[in-house]
Order: structure tokens, then sequence, then C-alpha cells
């Protein structure tokens, strides 16, 4: 009988190993594959330390050790290729005096491959972990890179991966013509609901890259991802895309808050334990604003009262009072609007510190640049109300949603 107990346990728990991981990655059925589609060839790669297979070892290492073909040289985005470098940080280029491979910056004094570093290679493959928001510029380095692709008569290869907010969730509006910026680098909403592939087939067929150009693409596309899952839904494990993303729940706090944090008046929690998750300065009084936001009843949202010090940056030292934000139901919070929101019980509070009057023009421009207009701050400050914005926050959503759903690659 223990026997029997026993065997029946061992069964169980081998089942439950084999559901944890539900997803396979793009880069693990090329390995499958044995590389097939890159023999032969000098490839470069565009990638960062979040290039990794499920068992979490880096596409440069198994694209190094590949007998099938040569990798010739790696290229990374902001943050560089291990992910260390801050945020706006320019990254240098350097030779592995041992492999030989060359490293690029695409985030320094080039923003895509140059004609020479393309001339040295037949195919350009794309791996990197995006987190599903517009502003990330992981997908300003995608788009880039396509282009120098087409430019260069060479092909495409993206290795697909999750978007760790879903691909059912859309929000914001269309980036406007004036306002394309390497934080804003297409005519897409906020949150897009795309996986890496699906943008990049998007931005291929729509012909949103510079000039309309196209590039000979393919996708290698993820096992047992569908629509409805978010990251943790996959089994996979997260690797940080930069160091204030650290789990896989940030982007979507990030989204929440953000937008806000570009204009640097108010802390997001970033040069704290919780980057993205509360809304704090040094005049606020803590239960009120949690009361005041709580009353507003947000639908998948509770704010409490926090007070910290931060362990670095401007507010070093000074002793910060807001709200964390606590995500109680993602399928029914707004997340984009959750900021303004913040803003006007702010204003309501505390009416003689306007955010924008706080903020140094430089950052209002970024402010703008991020929500890819200027029309929503402008209707937003008349009256510090949310629902002066509401429309023109969601004016795209529906046409964007039938627009990009002929580029699905997963139900």
């Amino acid at each position: 009988m223990k026997k029997k107990i026993f065997i029946f346990i061992i069964f169980i728990y081998s089942i439950s190993i084999g559901q944890n991981q539900k997803v396979l990655l793009g880069i693990d059925i090329l390995e499958k594959d044995k590389f097939s589609i890159l023999t032969g060839k000098r490839v470069g790669l565009v990638t960062n330390h979040t290039g990794v297979n499920s068992k979490l070892i880096s596409t440069i290492e198994l694209f190094s050790q590949a007998k099938n073909f040569d990798l010739i040289s790696v290229f990374s985005p902001e943050h560089g290729a291990r992910g260390f470098n801050s945020a706006g940080e320019s990254v240098d280029d350097y030779v592995d005096t041992i492999t030989g491979i060359k490293y690029y910056s695409l985030y320094g004094k080039r923003q895509k491959p140059t004609k020479d570093q393309m001339k040295e290679i037949d195919i350009l493959v794309y791996d990197i972990q995006d987190i599903g928001c517009r502003a990330y510029t992981y997908i300003s380095t995608l788009g880039l890179a396509m282009e120098a692709a087409a430019e260069n008569k060479k092909q495409f290869l993206v290795l697909d991966r999750p978007n760790p907010l879903g691909g059912l969730r859309i929000e914001g509006n269309l980036v406007e013509e004036k306002f394309v910026s390497f934080v804003s680098p297409f005519k897409i909403p906020y949150v897009y609901g795309l996986t890496s592939g699906e943008l990049a087939i998007l931005l291929n067929e729509e012909k949103m890259l510079h000039n309309g150009v196209k590039c000979k693409l393919n996708v290698i596309k993820m096992n047992g991802w569908e629509r409805w899952m978010r990251f943790e839904d996959t089994g996979l494990l997260w690797v940080p895309t930069s160091s204030n993303v650290p789990y896989n729940i940030t982007p979507s706090y990030l989204v929440g808050t953000g937008v806000l944090g570009e204009l640097i008046t108010i802390s997001i929690g970033i040069s704290y334990t919780l980057p993205f998750q509360v809304y704090a300065a040094e005049w606020i009084n803590s239960d009120s604003l949690s009361h005041h936001l709580n009353k507003l009843n947000l639908g998948g949202v509770i704010f409490r009262p926090i007070t910290f010090k931060t362990n670095y940056g401007q507010w070093l030292d000074k002793i910060l009072h807001g709200s964390q934000v606590h995500i109680t139901d993602f399928d029914q919070v707004s997340l984009l609007e959750l900021q303004f929101y913040f803003m006007q019980v702010h204003n309501e509070l505390y009416p003689d510190k306007k955010i924008f009057n706080l903020a140094d023009s430089s950052r209002i421009k970024m402010f703008d640049k991020v929500l890819g207009t200027d029309q929503i701050r402008n209707l937003f400050t008349n009256r510090y109300k949310v629902e002066d914005i509401k429309e023109y926050l969601s004016k795209d959503v529906k046409t964007f949603r039938e627009m990009s759903k002929k580029y699905y690659l997963y139900n």
C-alpha cells in the first residue's frame, strides 16, 4: 500500500512539474530544431541579458557554441548587453577577446546597425524580452534593426517571447506625427497587446518603418502561449528587463505610474524598493491621499498609506509620504488612468502644488512625448479631472484592436 501511495505521489509531482512551464520560447523552438534556419549563415544578434531560453541559458551562449553557423556580432539596446547600465546612459562598443565576437551598442553614438556592420552578416536575429509598453525603448530598437535589415537586404528573424501584460489589453491613444520619438516610435497605443513577433509583422505590413521600408521577416513562434496569458501564467522565469523592472508584475505598475514619473516631481518608487508602485512626496499626507483615492472606488486597485526614505537619487534621505498601489484585479483595473486619478486627487488636496507647475519644461516635453500627444495634458490641466481625458485616451483602442488582429500569431 505504501509503495502504491509513493508511486502515486511521484506521478502527481511529475505532472505538476510538467504543468509549471506551459510556454516554450522562440529560442527554445529554434534550439530544438538545431538552429537549422541559421545553417551556414553569418549571424548578427540583437539581444541583451533578457535573451535566455526557458532554462535561463543565454542566447549569446547558445549561438556562440552552435556548430552550424557563426555568431559574428551582438547588438544591444538601452541598458546594454548585460543590463546594468542606467536608463538614458550611453553604452560603449567592445570586442570579446576570447571569442572575437563584436559587441555593438544601439544606445549611444548609434541607434541602428551601420552599413559596414551589416556587411559582415547574412541575417539579423532579435531576441529581447519586452514589457508591452510603447515607451519602453526595446521596441524602438526592434524597429530600427528591422530598418537596417531592409536597407541592407538582409534577413530578419524574431525569436518570439510573451507580452507580460498579455495579448488582450490595449490602452491609450495613438502617437501623433510631431510626437514620434525614441520613446514613442510608432503610431500604436501606449499598451498595444502584441508579442514582439506580432509587433514586428505589424510594423512591416503597415509600413510603419522609416520611409515605409519592409524587411524579409520571419518569426519563430512560441509554443503554448495564448492571448489571455500574462507572464505569471506562462510558467517561465522572469529576468529583470532593466534595474527598475525587477519582477513580472512590474510592467503593470509601470503603465500606472510611469508617465507621471517622467515629470520627476512625484516619487513613483524608483530609488526605493517599490519601483513604479507608489505616489509619494514630502508634503503629502499618506492617510488622506490613500483615503481619497480609495473613495473613488476604482476597479481592481487598492491604495495603502506608505512612508519611506529613498536609497539614492534626488530624494535621498528625504522622508516621503504617499500611497502604495496594490493591483487586486488585473482584468478590472484601467492602468494608464491611475496616475491621472492620483493627479486629480492630489490637486484637490494640494491645489497650491500643481503637478505641472512643479515640473521643468524639458520634463513636460518628455511627458508629452511618452503620451504621444500634448492634447491629454492640455485637456487635463484645465480642471485636473480624469473625465476630461477619458475619451481621448480611449479614442483609438477599438480601431487599433481591429487592425492589429490581422497580425495575431496566437489565439
